[in-house]
């Protein structure tokens, strides 16, 4: 790790949800997990590109380009990876600390793909 880079601020479920849910939110909440853990359960109105795509160079979203994101994954890690790996590129990125797992623990919203109540995968 070189002495110039700053690592992604992590931040708190709450303050995730905070940052992403509120009805005056500026913040996009980035989901990097794989496609099935998505289809399984997700929090309401986040992004999804997996980590995998992200690291191949893929944009994000227009919705996502010029908006602070909340970067959030099953538990931290690749969130953390994601955020590190935006921040490099430019854009304003924190990473959600537990994760999804923390999300749904904390009683927040995880809906499937077809709206109805979801899982962590």
């Amino acid at each position: 790790m070189s002495l110039f880079r700053r690592d992604a601020e992590r931040v708190t479920v709450a303050e995730a949800h905070r940052r992403t849910q509120a009805a005056d939110a500026a913040a996009v909440l980035l989901d990097v997990r794989e496609q099935v853990e998505w289809e399984a359960g997700h929090a309401p109105g986040a992004v999804h590109v997996p980590l995998s795509r992200l690291a191949a160079g893929e944009a994000l979203p227009g919705v996502a380009q010029t908006r602070p994101l909340v970067v959030i994954c099953r538990s931290g890690r690749r969130s953390q990876q994601a955020a590190e790996l935006l921040a490099a590129r430019g854009a304003d990125a924190v990473d959600v600390k537990g994760g999804m797992q923390a999300w749904a623990a904390a009683g927040h919203l995880v809906i499937d793909e077809r709206g109805n109540n979801g899982s962590i995968a």
